[in-house]
């Protein structure tokens, strides 16, 4: 619950926001704030990385360009610029401390499952993207979308904020190349099962030095550990010459940014690929049914990643009730909603809430004042990408780490004896870390809640929207082979 006080607000901000009613402090929600970029500016990096280098299906690569990254600065300004302006509607519209960027493996599924079908274009897949934003936003403003994150029982939530708490470590550590894919394993520690490399003494270097500091209490501790380790990783750099890995013929490299000092600290942005969308374009290349699954895979999965995130960062901000609902939930999802529609027209693919807000909220934000914050340094990242560069993964990756041990605390709330909540819970949790997905941990979840219920004759006891959902999942699940059925 949010954190009372009697102390009344000093300022138009403060009364805004509600800085004092919910315990937070203007400085508090800066240095908040700031901890998010840096934990998820990777965004303005990696997006490009995935969109770049992808021909469409008339061999077009988004924003220009022959395939040699003369094009990835486009996707970069644009990306900072639509995450820019979604989280500070988040801030101004929801008062939530949540920020928007846009999706991994949503800009996987555009990039390599739609824009490359035969005769697509670029901005035939946008129009995909757009069109299942409007969607979904008619869901939320309908009180559809609102209405199914209710129905959800409070045990699952929980599930879903440890489950995510999981996800989110394992994305620092595989992001800090501390934990890699292994010859004879899935994941193995390192490189062969040893840590090596300069890269991974920083990182580790970095996850101490954020502990410390958490446990400490030091004020401002997990954007300190980001700077320091940054600090710390120009100077390894520009004395061991290191480079990246080098798409892995130098494992041993810094996994993505190398932070070395830049030539310039700001460079004026190329904003050319906004508005490069077709609505309906892929409906005469593809067939409209083909259209209908696409904007269904990627609508299932906004809609329920945004409700684990949800979870996760109200929860770890003391912000749900006692249903474990957020406050102002509608407006929420409305400008996540947003996000989809922005994101295909800013043509950088679909944007979302983010689970690394959490590391935000772990420094102390509670309000929107944070993602506005956030938002601000998104988009004087489009002037400044030079400067966001010099923050390699590894030193945002601690910060992920401690997040995730924040999050998985609340395990210790779930009925580990009754085998009709534990199980589902367990699936949740235990299939967003392993599968690399919220949105599998959540349908596997679901369906298995539903199931027990069934097997215990309780079948009553579910929520018809949850029936709805667990079959939206089974559909989900089978989309595979259903487009392979019908040859799509």
């Amino acid at each position: 619950m949010p954190v009372e006080t009697t102390a009344a607000p000093r300022s138009a901000v403060d009364r805004f926001f509600k800085i004092t009613e919910r315990g937070s402090t203007i400085g508090t929600e800066v240095r908040g704030g700031l901890v998010t970029f840096f934990t998820m500016s990777y965004i303005i990096v990696l997006n490009p990385l995935i969109l770049g280098f992808v021909p469409d299906g008339t061999g077009e690569f988004l924003g220009g360009g022959t395939g040699d990254g003369s094009n990835l600065p486009l996707i970069a300004a644009a990306t900072a610029l639509v995450a820019g302006v979604l989280s500070v509607l988040m801030g101004l519209v929801a008062n939530f401390p949540m920020a928007l960027a846009a999706g991994l493996g949503l800009n996987a599924v555009v990039a390599f499952t739609i824009a490359s079908l035969p005769d697509v274009t670029w901005a035939d897949a946008m129009g995909v993207v757009v069109l299942e934003g409007l969607i979904i936003l008619a869901l939320v403003l309908t009180g559809f979308r609102t209405a199914v994150f209710r129905a959800v029982p409070r045990e699952l939530k929980t599930a879903i904020g440890v489950g995510i708490g999981l996800f989110i470590a394992l994305i620092g550590f595989v992001n800090a190349g501390f934990v890699r894919q292994g010859g004879g394993t899935p994941l193995e520690l390192g490189i062969g099962g040893s840590l090596a490399g300069w890269p991974s003494l920083v990182f580790v270097l970095g996850l101490i030095t954020a502990i410390v500091l958490m446990v400490r209490r030091v004020r401002g501790g997990l954007l300190i550990a980001v700077i320091a380790t940054t600090v710390l990783a120009v100077v390894v750099e520009a004395i061991a010459k290191i480079g990246d890995t080098a798409g892995g013929e130098n494992p041993t490299g810094w996994h993505q940014n190398v932070p070395a000092l830049p030539d310039s600290l700001a460079s004026l942005p190329d904003l050319s690929l906004l508005g490069q969308f077709s609505l309906f374009g892929a409906v005469g290349k593809i067939g409209i049914l083909a259209v209908a699954l696409l904007v269904f895979a990627i609508l299932l999965a906004d809609f329920f990643d945004t409700m684990g995130t949800m979870v996760a960062v109200g929860s770890e901000a003391g912000l749900l009730d006692e249903g474990g609902n957020p406050p102002r939930t509608k407006q929420i999802l409305l400008v996540d909603s947003l996000g989809a529609v922005a994101g295909g027209m800013g043509s950088v693919s679909s944007n979302t809430a983010y689970v690394e807000s959490t590391s935000g909220v772990a420094e102390g934000a509670r309000t929107g004042l944070a993602s506005v914050v956030t938002g601000i340094a998104f988009l004087l990242s489009t002037f400044l990408s030079p400067l966001v560069a010099m923050v390699p993964s590894e030193a945002a990756a601690p910060v992920l780490v401690v997040v995730g041990f924040l999050m998985v605390t609340q395990v210790a709330n779930l009925d580990w004896k009754s085998p009709e909540i534990a199980i589902p819970a367990f699936l949740t949790l235990a299939l967003m870390p392993f599968t690399y997905s919220i949105t599998t941990g959540i349908g596997a979840g679901f369906i298995a809640f539903v199931v027990i219920k069934i097997a215990l004759g309780k079948a009553r006891q579910v929520h018809p929207l949850m029936w709805v959902a667990a079959a939206a999942f089974v559909l989900y699940f089978t989309l595979g082979p259903i487009q392979d059925a019908l040859g799509i």
